[in-house]
């Protein structure tokens, strides 16, 4: 007899699991969000280490707070309030495992079973896999380059109800599209009009290698609508799992209880090493180190994508963030590119569209990744990229004329 929960056939086939599988020699990862390992400040975390043990040997490995530690969270507040406008304090902030854990909670604090949920489409695979568990009805928005398609926006709001949004508006992972402010103001409208809450993702918003900064979603809330979640996994280093959530009175005292449940707190000693760090060494710095690094990998991205790519592929130049979105001619199916054709023989590893959209109907595009590879292995798995694109093209182009024929 099958015992296991409804949700579990909908959350298995999120195509999560295979993103962060361990690296097979010789392969060339562009399809996970990684960062480069290169980049994590390995001596001043271990520095770090060190001093919070030679000082706090006592608290270090007990219990902390479902919160986290109020050192940490005040500064988080004030990141926020310089870089992101956001108004918050201290009992308004809670450090969470990464970012994700803060889609999660706020998905099993706002969706039921049917309940309507607003993605971006594509979206972030990890926050699919997230709200699949608690088998909502998904409406796709489409991506502009200015953002999410805001009178879609609205005729769906109009026509469905409609609990929640999800949004990545700076760096959006896949596209790297950046909403504008006009968007941003809109949505809030919408927002208010019709009741709905809105789960803004700022992962990636210190990432920015161009153009300049705006207010958050959340900075602009008017009605205590706006949940925030940000990581420091792009910023430092993902093995630490920790990320933190703001949002109004209401909602976070709701969210408390929910992490208290989970894992009763994020981890102490963990949270305790960042602190030291950042009393440390400047986070703006290190931030400015890692994008000029990022940029450079973007540009040769780029650069390789133009010299090698088919004259049939279009693919996006954001201005931060992690991702590349190559999209091919409609009719072309880039999942069974991945999985049978030239591209798995050739050690490359890039994200197929199909487990971008909850629909899964869209399967031309191709999330890829710029910033977790050296610059030489750029260069020759885009050009292996573009070599098997180009031959599976010819061979379907080749396919049609014989069936014609």
């Amino acid at each position: 007899m099958n015992r296991l929960a409804s949700r579990i056939e909908r959350t298995s086939n999120s195509g999560l699991d295979k993103l962060f599988a361990a690296k097979k020699e010789n392969q060339i990862v562009f399809s996970a969000g990684y960062p480069d390992h290169k980049l994590f400040p390995e001596q001043e975390l271990g520095q770090a280490a060190k001093e919070v043990f030679e000082k706090n040997q006592l608290k270090l490995l007990q219990y902390n707070t479902s919160v986290g530690l109020p050192e940490l969270r005040q500064k988080l507040v004030k990141k926020m309030a310089w870089h992101d406008k956001i108004k918050t304090d201290n009992d308004h902030v809670m450090l969470t495992q990464g970012a994700q854990q803060g889609i999660y909670l706020t998905a099993r604090l706002m969706l039921n079973k049917d309940d309507g949920l607003v993605v971006e489409g594509p979206t972030y695979i990890g926050a699919l896999a997230a709200f699949q568990a608690y088998e909502p009805t998904f409406y796709e928005i489409p991506i502009k380059e200015d953002g999410m398609d805001v009178n879609f926006l609205e005729d769906t709001l109009k026509t469905h109800a409609v609990k929640m949004i999800y949004t990545v508006p700076d760096f959006q992972n896949p596209t790297g599209a950046v909403m504008s402010l006009e968007k941003r103001r809109q949505i809030i409208e919408l927002a208010n009009k019709y009741n709905v809450v809105i789960l803004e993702d700022g992962t990636y918003r210190d990432l920015r290698y161009s153009g300049q900064n705006l207010p958050t979603i959340k900075s602009l809330d008017s009605e205590g609508r706006v949940i925030y979640v940000s990581s420091f996994s792009k910023i430092l280093a993902p093995g630490l799992r920790l990320g933190w959530l703001t949002a109004e009175d209401k909602l976070f005292k709701a969210l408390i209880g929910l992490k208290s449940g989970a894992d009763i707190e994020s981890s102490n000693l963990t949270m305790s090493i960042v602190n030291t760090y950042l009393d440390d060494n400047s986070l703006e710095n290190h931030i400015a180190l890692i994008c000029n690094c990022y940029r450079q990998k973007k540009d040769a991205m780029l650069s390789a994508m133009r010299k090698n790519m088919p004259s049939i592929a279009q693919f996006t130049n954001p201005q931060g963030g992690f991702f590349i979105w190559l999209t091919m001619p409609k009719n072309f199916n880039m999942d069974k590119f991945v999985n049978q054709q030239q591209l798995s023989k050739s050690g490359v590893l890039i994200t197929s569209s199909t487990n971008l959209y909850p629909s899964g109907n869209i399967k031309n595009g191709a999330r890829i990744n710029f910033t977790g590879e050296s610059l030489a292995n750029i260069e020759v798995g885009i050009k292996k990229l573009g070599q098997a694109l180009s031959a599976a093209w010819d061979e379907q182009i080749k396919n049609k004329i014989i069936q014609v024929g």
